[in-house]
């Protein structure tokens, strides 16, 4: 591979898939003039159902490499799995700045006019105990509905492909919420869950009001690289992204549609 991609003010936005695209999309909004290396980890995909100490071998080989090559000014972990997991370790390995991105439960519990809440997310993430601090430390007096969906990723990724939505699962995966009434409130936590919020948002109705953290990760983002002398001017045309996958992807000339409108018009198969 060549070095053409290093930068000194690259975000670096990882995910085991093409979830972190919704995070990229907030941080599209907020910086367009930043360049974006995406790293799509399909050689361990999905995160969602890996062993912790698989995940965790993994963040210990591939973020020093991951640093070296692309020189990031800031790490984004766009997925809630690996951010419950290996944040800390990834923090304790490199010299960037990282952020990771966790269920908006206390965001959530801010707004909740019933105090009855829904967590959409992986089965790691909702099984993870970083998941039940932050609703001990945000949410103890809420009472939330977990629902860990592999099926809701799927659609998510079936979608970004150009592939129909298979609505009928979609409203299966959230029967326990639709016939909860007093639900008002629902935390999209995997970055996954907003590139499909208006299928989301269809079957539920608009009672429920949908929540995630890219809003938030986009703001955190600015601000580090504001108070680190990173941020750059603004440019026009915006800059070309690089999106990576680093294993082989039959699936690439379909997903190239949903990238190219966001800027990735440098697609590889990385060696990592």
């Amino acid at each position: 591979m060549t070095h053409s991609t290093r930068s000194p003010s690259n975000i670096l936005i990882f995910d085991s898939g093409i979830g972190g695209l919704s995070i990229a999309d907030e941080v599209t909004r907020a910086l367009p003039q930043h360049p974006i290396v995406y790293i799509a980890d399909n050689r361990l995909y999905p995160y969602g159902i890996q062993p912790d100490n698989a995940l965790l071998a993994r963040a210990k080989t591939l973020f020093p490499t991951l640093e070296s090559h692309y020189q990031p000014a800031i790490i984004i972990i766009a997925c809630n799995s690996a951010s419950t997991l290996i944040l800390d370790e990834v923090r304790a390995i490199t010299q960037t700045p990282v952020i990771g991105v966790v269920p908006a439960i206390k965001p959530a519990a801010d707004i909740t006019q019933t105090g009855q809440m829904g967590l959409l997310a992986t089965k790691g993430t909702i099984s993870r105990q970083y998941t039940a601090d932050l609703i001990a430390e945000f949410a103890s007096h809420h009472k939330i509905t977990k629902i860990g969906s592999d099926i809701l990723v799927s659609q998510a990724e079936r979608k970004l492909h150009g592939y129909i939505i298979e609505e009928a699962l979609i409203e299966k995966e959230l029967a326990p919420i639709i016939t909860n009434s007093a639900i008002d409130t629902i935390i999209l936590g995997c970055t996954h869950f907003p590139l499909i919020k208006q299928e989301i948002q269809n079957t539920l109705g608009n009672r429920v009001h949908l929540i995630d953290s890219g809003e938030a990760i986009a703001r955190r983002t600015t601000h580090i690289l504001s108070i680190s002398n990173q941020q750059l001017p603004p440019t026009s045309p915006p800059p070309t992204h690089t999106f990576i996958f680093t294993a082989e992807n039959n699936q690439v000339s379909k997903l190239t549609p949903a990238l190219h409108t966001r800027g990735f018009f440098t697609i590889k198969i990385g060696n990592h």
